[in-house]
């Protein structure tokens, strides 16, 4: 086995101090009066020899290791995913390593990770805060953890966040159905406390109520798609007299998409209809389905500029961040006038 190569090897092999050879490695040799000659000759070395340093010293001689912790519900879905991509990249650039996680909505399952990130002694986290962890979180930043979450919050958590204008984009969207002529507007969602589904609720409601219109709300308690089409299927039954839908996530869109196909109704020509989050198939829909687009790439980046801000550690403590976003309301066919 071939033996990995240290920053002594390099010394000695230049004949100079491990000291100097760190000093270059760090890219301190201009502020430690080291010779552009003498610079150069360490880091063709270290190229020469593909020197490599080593994390675990590295982290216990900085305190960093140059790790961050990414967990949320599904990253599986397009739109942890589409953020998942763009934080990672910022991350790569800036030298950072992603531990990315998924909870399945599983809160056991939640805090054994979070136990893995403390145990990896992760620089900072960045959350998509699963139910049932605030109290985990709260202890976390207590210890003065870097925490960021994102696409939702926890009112009497005091943290940084970034999320999007929920309340505001569901009246957007629904006074746009409402212009469009549609009366009988049903509001799918899920059964929770998270806080942006609570906010996208209000919303719907908020512009019903300002148009003295019924508000029809369906809470699905989501378990899988299997079972959350069933319930679907149970309330366009009931609510026949609908003529159009806004559905609170893309996976609660999807499988809205799949009951309409089992029910056979026609997008448009059977039921308006607005999805939260828009995503590639919505596209292909015929017509194409209006949705409520979030700012993937700005929650990334206004997530990684909080947190890189966080990791600098100065002496001032730094004031809570919370940062709310606007959406784009994208109107295609599935919502026009008929």
């Amino acid at each position: 086995m071939k033996k990995r190569v240290s920053i002594k090897d390099i010394a000695k092999q230049l004949n100079i101090s491990i000291t100097t050879v760190s000093f270059v490695i760090n890219g301190k040799a201009r502020e430690k009066n080291i010779s552009e000659s003498l610079t150069k000759k360490v880091l063709d070395l270290v190229a020469e020899l593909n020197y490599q340093p080593n994390a675990l010293a590295t982290s216990l001689r900085t305190g960093k290791t140059k790790i961050i912790g990414f967990l949320v519900d599904d990253i599986s879905e397009p739109f942890f995913a589409g953020i998942a991509r763009r934080i990672d990249e910022i991350a790569s650039s800036l030298g950072y390593k992603i531990l990315f996680s998924s909870t399945r909505n599983d809160t056991e399952k939640a805090i054994e990770l979070l136990q893995i990130f403390k145990d990896r002694h992760v620089d900072g986290y960045i959350m998509a805060l699963p139910e049932g962890l605030e109290d985990e979180v709260k202890k976390l930043i207590q210890t003065d953890a870097p925490v960021v979450l994102f696409d939702r919050y926890v009112q009497d958590v005091k943290t940084d966040y970034v999320i999007i204008d929920n309340k505001n984009s569901t009246y957007q969207a629904t006074e746009h159905l409402i212009e469009n002529g549609y009366k009988k507007i049903g509001f799918v969602t899920i059964d929770t406390v998270q806080q942006q589904m609570v906010d996208r609720l209000t919303g719907y409601e908020a512009a019903i109520e300002a148009y003295s219109l019924s508000p029809i709300v369906k809470k699905i308690s989501y378990v899988n798609s299997s079972a959350s089409i069933e319930e679907m299927v149970k309330f366009f039954k009931a609510e026949n007299q609908l003529d159009a839908v806004i559905f609170a996530a893309n996976y609660i869109c999807l499988d809205g998409l799949r009951t309409f196909r089992k029910l056979g109704i026609k997008i448009h020509k059977d039921l308006a209809v607005v999805s939260f989050d828009d995503f590639e198939i919505l596209e292909f829909c015929e017509p194409p389905v209006t949705a409520i687009a979030q700012p993937l790439e700005a929650i990334a980046e206004n997530v990684m500029k909080i947190l890189l801000n966080k990791l600098k550690k100065t002496a001032k403590p730094v004031e809570n961040a919370q940062v709310s976003l606007p959406t784009i309301l994208n109107i295609r066919g599935s919502s026009l006038k008929k």
